[in-house]
């Protein structure tokens, strides 16, 4: 029995969508520095040691979840993620990018059967059903709104207290 964090990067982790030239990442704009919200993330998962990652996130469709995982600027949330969203998927590989974020985490949730689960995106698209189960992050901001914090703060005790 798990307990898993879907993690989305663009818009959660950094303001902004990345952007792709040649082999490297690239943060939308020359001000944003990529994964500049990993500590708080680091820090809000700290009184949860056995929190797993899953990575709902387009990196690891297009850079592969290793890949994905080794760029992160903290091994702690490195050594949690075990997998992306995908990874087993029923569906054409093709087809995944189409889904509704929601429909790619609730997809894995019926195929994995975590124990406890919570996500954080800045897509709500396909979450309308289990709202309360997702950490809605603007794209512009990320973790950078303290409000969003506090309410990933709230979630995580709510959904994972006799975890910690």
């Amino acid at each position: 029995m798990r307990d898993v964090l879907f993690l989305d990067i663009d818009g959660v982790l950094h303001r902004g969508i990345a952007r792709r030239a040649g082999n490297q990442v690239m943060s939308s704009s020359p001000y944003i520095k990529l994964f500049e919200y990993v500590p708080i993330l680091d820090d809000l998962l700290s009184p949860y040691p056995d929190i797993e990652i899953v990575l709902s996130s387009d990196w690891s469709l297009v850079f592969g979840t290793e890949a994905t995982c080794k760029v992160m600027p903290s091994s702690s949330v490195q050594e949690r993620v075990v997998g992306a969203t995908y990874d087993g998927c029923d569906f054409d590989s093709r087809l995944w990018p189409v889904l509704t974020r929601g429909e790619q985490v609730l997809d894995y949730v019926r195929r994995n059967r975590p124990l406890r689960w919570l996500a954080v995106d800045d897509r709500a698209d396909g979450f309308e059903a289990v709202r309360d189960r997702l950490v809605h992050c603007q794209t512009d901001v990320g973790l950078g709104d303290l409000a969003v914090v506090e309410q990933f703060r709230e979630r995580l005790q709510r959904y994972f207290k006799d975890a910690s």
